[in-house]
């Protein structure tokens, strides 16, 4: 094959690794190129968004992830580009201005330290050769040396490894040659621990990715481990990738009828309102409701079932009430609230349409505040 046909195949391989966007917008969402690759947006240090080049480095693959279409034991068509057509194809991309950025993922090919060495080849002949300085995301390899982290660490914008599950019982479904505690959540500590503020590595962002659906874990672990994550590894962002039936092994959760989770986007969708809730509304474990299963209620957006369980709350007083107690307004998001409390600095508001909110979530807000 020659490198563009690679290089369609591995950047189609590459849609079941997002890490990178959340699709939960029309920004957000990937978008298929006219010449098959996938181009996925980036959120701008400035604002709004760009599109970054995603693909992989290679298919072959020597894990068992019992959820993974290149898992070792399926028949694709299998194909690698060197580090060298990589640096080649991207740099052809920034000089037509098609992109913002690479985002350059892997299968494991022969061990998790020689497909690192390829993929930060590539990276630095970006850097090196093209004296590049812009945007580039590497995925790190569960079961990476040290070595090779903080290699990746240091030529790469961003970094992330795929978690996969909450904890080391729903993993052990879905592998058995990957070790969690020494693959996954070692290295996952490594780069929170090279990308704090003390570290010269601190402005490298952190990412990482759950598989949601494939093992059997509920929607209260994925939860509990976002929440640490943030608080105590301190990551940008958790990703939520609803498990595809039909593309894993036919004996994981993921592949039979779970009662409740059904409809695994609407389960993805529900996680991402979550997600926003935790590290935009100052949402504490405690203030999210599950199910008698620990699952999110597929029915009912997370905040509203808030309000409605907590009716005393309510109304907020719009021309009062702290940051904190604006932002449990169902409705009501961080931009509104800083409109809010900048606006009512020298005057006293008596309609949120003067602030620019409108439509379902103006209605929406209306039935949970005052302004007197």
């Amino acid at each position: 094959m020659d490198t563009i046909e690679k290089l369609k195949i591995l950047s189609q391989d590459s849609q079941y690794d997002l890490a990178c966007a959340c699709g939960t917008n029309k920004d957000d969402r990937r978008k298929r190129g006219l010449d098959g690759k996938w181009l996925y947006p980036v959120a701008l240090p400035q604002g709004g968004y760009s599109i970054l080049l995603k693909t992989l480095l290679s298919n072959f693959c020597l894990n068992d992830c019992k959820y993974c279409p290149l898992r070792s034991d399926t028949n694709i068509r299998r194909c690698t580009l060197q580090p060298e057509e990589i640096a080649k194809i991207f740099m052809d991309y920034v000089r037509s201005k098609k992109v913002f950025g690479l985002f350059l993922s892997s299968a494991v090919i022969g061990s998790p330290d020689h497909t690192m060495d390829k993929i930060n080849a590539a990276a630095r002949i970006i850097r090196e050769k093209y004296n590049y300085k812009g945007y580039i995301h590497l995925k790190i390899i569960p079961g990476a040396s040290d070595a090779a982290i903080e290699d990746s660490i240091s030529l790469a914008n961003a970094v992330s490894l795929n978690i996969e599950t909450p904890g080391s019982k729903r993993f052990e479904i879905l592998s058995k040659k990957k070790d969690y505690a020494n693959d996954i959540i070692h290295p996952l500590k490594l780069i929170s621990k090279l990308t704090q503020k003390e570290f010269k590595y601190k402005k490298v962002k952190s990412t990482t990715q759950f598989i949601v659906g494939a093992s059997d874990e509920t929607d209260s672990e994925i939860i509990k481990y976002t929440f640490n994550l943030y608080e105590k590894l301190k990551f940008q962002r958790a990703y939520f990738s609803a498990y595809q039936r039909g593309l894993g092994h036919p004996d994981i959760p993921g592949e039979k009828i779970v009662t409740n989770l059904n409809n695994p986007l609407t389960r993805e969708h529900r996680l991402y309102q979550v997600d926003y809730l935790i590290r935009k509304y100052a949402f504490k474990m405690g203030d999210i409701i599950f199910d008698q299963n620990g699952n999110l209620m597929l029915d009912k957006d997370p905040k509203i079932l808030w309000a409605e369980r907590h009716p005393g709350f309510y109304p907020v007083k719009i021309n009062s009430a702290d940051r904190e107690t604006l932002l449990r307004v169902p409705g009501i998001g961080p931009r509104t609230v800083e409109l809010i409390l900048k606006n009512r600095g020298f005057r006293s508001i008596s309609s949120l349409e003067d602030l620019g909110l409108k439509g379902k979530l103006l209605q929406k807000a209306k039935e949970y505040i005052a302004f007197r």
